[in-house]
């Protein structure tokens, strides 16, 4: 990952940089850009983002920072980015995101991967920015998502591992309760607070459920392999909604849309702000065409699972992990 450093009197560690290290306005276009915590989702939005600016010609440096979990060290990014004047900051994950608006009036402010923007008062309304604030969300369709996972194993009971203390989180819950009741699913609930407590919530869970799911939860997903190997151990299928972080194995259902290529779309609105467009004048986008939303089944986790996934629901995917690798179709 790379890290954005000054030279000479200003080359102390990036922890220093956090906390506050040097001051004062930096030259050139600098994008400040802002992650809740480091996983393979987010690391494919900020090389989509990068991608981007440089298809587009533009020559930008990127202050690069992970607030790893703590909405304390968010605050004081955005306190940096603001007192050294980038010119634009983006926010992947919702308190990034929160504290980047919260904290910069006088320059762009770009959200991205998070679920639901209006809930966590980033916006009014989907159909534009508000003031210096617009961005991506990362919104899913969880109803298609369970009718799935009930189709290929037959579910009456799903786990569901969220964080409590994320707007997103409480959003996508809401959203979970409501597709299980129509589709007849018993929900089992468990909340965590930190990425300590997956491993714990996993095993509170996993062995009563007939299998567990997880949205785009970057707290739940920062320990995903926690999760997965209690899981696996106890033969219970994990289904997630992102495909990125489960390239290596470990979920026997993955469907959701490239983050990757919704870094390059957060890329197109910041190519847009900076040639000019107001943030207000640019609504919320979403990834919705078919090419890119992505489809992987794991049929080890699948055999391990005792389960038989139907030839015409295979014929779906992508990706197909087995015998410990990943092929795609």
């Amino acid at each position: 990952m790379k890290k954005y450093f000054f030279v000479g009197v200003c080359g102390f560690l990036a922890a220093v940089l956090v906390l506050g290290g040097c001051s004062g306005k930096r030259k050139g276009l600098v994008v400040g850009v802002s992650k809740i915590v480091s996983h393979p989702a987010l690391d494919a939005v900020e090389r989509g983002l990068a991608d981007e600016l440089e298809a587009a010609g533009l020559n930008a440096t990127f202050d690069w920072q992970n607030a790893n979990g703590d909405v304390n060290t968010a605050a004081q990014i955005a306190s940096r980015f603001k007192d050294e004047g980038v010119a634009l900051a983006v926010g992947v994950g919702t308190p990034v995101a929160v504290a980047l608006a919260t904290v910069i009036a006088d320059a762009p402010v770009v959200f991205t991967a998070v679920t639901d923007p209006v809930a966590a008062g980033l916006v009014d309304k989907l159909e534009g920015g508000k003031g210096n604030v617009t961005g991506m969300s990362d919104a899913i369709p969880v109803a298609s998502q369970i009718k799935l996972f009930k189709d290929v194993a037959a579910l009456k009971t799903l786990g569901y591992v969220y964080t409590s203390n994320e707007a997103n989180s409480i959003s996508a819950l809401a959203d979970v309760r409501s597709a299980c009741e129509a589709l007849g699913i018993e929900l089992v609930a468990q909340s965590i607070s930190s990425s300590s407590e997956v491993r714990q919530a996993a095993e509170a869970i996993a062995g009563r459920v007939d299998g567990v799911y997880v949205t785009t939860d970057n707290t739940v997903y920062s320990a995903l392999p926690s999760l997965i190997e209690v899981c696996r151990r106890l033969k219970t299928p994990f289904f997630s909604a992102d495909v990125t972080s489960c390239m290596d194995g470990g979920a026997m259902i993955a469907q959701g849309f490239s983050y990757y290529k919704a870094g390059r779309a957060t890329g197109a609105m910041v190519v847009e702000i900076l040639g000019g467009k107001r943030p207000e004048d640019i609504p919320v986008r979403f990834l919705t065409e078919p090419n890119e939303f992505d489809l992987l089944f794991d049929l080890d986790e699948a055999a391990n699972c005792g389960i038989a996934i139907p030839p015409d629901i295979l014929r779906q995917a992508n990706y197909i992990f087995q015998n410990g690798a990943l092929a795609e179709r």
